[in-house]
């Protein structure tokens, strides 16, 4: 595969290449990348020597797994596919330095579309809201009013872009401001859901989407799921506003959780199937309770002083969550 370390010519490049090989989340490769950089990482899965930190047997199954899908012609064509877009990598000054606490799950780099300046704010100022799909015309009234609230406290609302709850997130937030941040599972060139596609592409007119999926990447479950990690990393607050017992957005809380980052969870009437999930939050103690965005800000003022360019935490709190599903 001689193309490949051609191609990767720089850490930006090279992180590039192994956004498209690697799969995201993985804390083999994210470790290895933190020990030896990404150039150095391409050089390695040409070769066969010795990899720091595993063993043979363990370097062999890495680069079975990343070899099997290193194709240097498609690479290299989808890498200059993806010139139109811009890429961040940790080195750069908008890079949201929030994410590397993720330790070896931060994502390679990130396809982006708009004001990357959203990015470089204090952790506080963003704040993730998200929910089910399936909204009732509750959960959309509490939105619409938690985003009004946040967006006039200059906040930034971060949420995935998709049906229901989330979509009405960025809807009120491109209504009050132009501050939100839609986190996609597909490539930018893929914007998923179809039915959103002029939301999203008013969001990178004047707001920020961005995604770790390179550019031609489709939606899949497990992207799904491996965004829940991207969303709550990059705000200083989670907030849940309606959610089924086993929904897919308990993934972003329990991501938030393990961060250090507040939960917080709108409760619902208790004949509501759309709300088991965060009244469950609320008497489980996982979450607090919030009715509208003044909670939310107050809640984040009791850490005010939490900078953007933190350290990764090391022993978070593990926290277990019903098992979910992805919508």
């Amino acid at each position: 595969m001689p193309m490949l370390s051609h191609l990767a010519k720089d850490e930006r490049t090279a992180r590039m290449v192994l956004a498209l090989i690697g799969p995201p989340n993985d804390t083999v490769t994210g470790g290895l990348l933190m020990r030896v950089g990404a150039v150095e990482l391409i050089t390695l899965l040409e070769r066969d020597t010795s990899i720091p930190g595993l063993d043979r047997v363990e370097a062999a199954v890495w680069r079975d797994r990343l070899r099997s899908a290193a194709h240097p012609d498609h690479v290299a064509s989808r890498v200059v596919a993806g010139d139109e877009y811009r890429v961040l990598i940790p080195e750069d000054f908008e890079w949201p330095t929030a994410l590397n606490d993720l330790g070896e799950r931060t994502p390679y780099a990130l396809w982006t579309r708009g004001r990357t300046e959203l990015l470089t704010g204090s952790l506080p100022l963003r704040i993730t809201v998200t929910g089910a799909r399936a909204a009732t015309g509750y959960g959309v009234h509490v939105t619409d009013e938690l985003s009004g609230d946040l967006v006039e406290s200059d906040r930034i609302l971060v949420a995935g872009g998709a049906y229901g709850i989330e979509g009405s997130v960025h809807r009120a937030a491109l209504t009050h401001g132009d501050n939100t941040i839609a986190v996609l599972a597909s490539g930018l060139d893929r914007a998923y859901p179809v039915g959103h596609a002029d939301l999203i592409e008013s969001i990178a007119h004047r707001g920020l989407v961005l995604t770790e999926a390179p550019p031609a990447s489709a939606p899949t479950r497990q992207r799904f799921r491996d965004r829940a990690r991207i969303l709550a990393a990059l705000s200083g607050a989670t907030i849940v506003v309606e959610a089924g017992f086993r929904s897919g957005t308990l993934q972003t809380a329990r991501e938030a959780s393990l961060l250090g980052r507040f939960v917080g969870a709108v409760p619902g009437p208790v004949t509501s199937a759309a709300s088991a999930g965060t009244n469950h939050l609320l008497q489980d103690g996982r979450a607090r309770v919030v009715t509208c965005g003044p909670d939310v800000v107050r809640m984040l003022g009791e850490n005010t002083s939490t900078p953007e360019r933190n350290v990764i935490r090391q022993g978070a709190p593990h926290v277990v969550l019903p098992n979910t599903r992805v919508f």
